[in-house]
């Protein structure tokens, strides 16, 4: 992936997570860690809530990460869709550290870790020329 991609990602600390279920879209809030050696980024969730019951009808979802500003040339922001899971056995370890370095605080709850697989990201990049997009494609 781009480095200015990565770089971007890496900079923000929320996304918003976009879900659908029987037609009916939801958004929801989450603070993640990026971890770029796999390509993935990691948020907790209670099963309880409603992105994550949503899975049910499939893990294909979509997501964005922003940049607020109200200068148009510094506008900056990342569209994804990808896969979301719980990290695998295996990943589950390094998962939970990635988020634990960077939200220290989330050792104290009692939650689910997911891991969300881009395949496709798109970075809208005003400082590059105006509507300046960025293309990443999972091969």
């Amino acid at each position: 992936m781009e480095k200015r991609i990565t770089d971007f990602i890496k900079k923000h600390h929320v996304l918003t997570l976009a879900t659908t279920c029987e037609g009916s879209p939801w958004v929801a809030n989450c603070f993640y860690a990026y971890m770029e050696e796999s390509n993935l980024l990691v948020f907790t969730s209670d099963r309880t809530t409603k992105h994550i019951k949503d899975l049910e009808q499939g893990n294909t979802v979509a997501a964005s990460i922003v940049l607020e500003t109200s200068v148009v040339g510094k506008i900056q922001g990342i569209q994804l869709r990808g896969k979301l899971t719980e990290p695998s056995p295996e990943m589950q370890k390094s998962a939970r550290l990635a988020y634990l370095k960077r939200f220290p605080f989330a050792a104290l709850m009692e939650t689910t870790l997911w891991v969300l697989e881009p395949e496709y990201v798109k970075m809208t990049d005003n400082r590059l020329g105006f509507g300046k997009k960025l293309i990443w494609e999972k091969a």
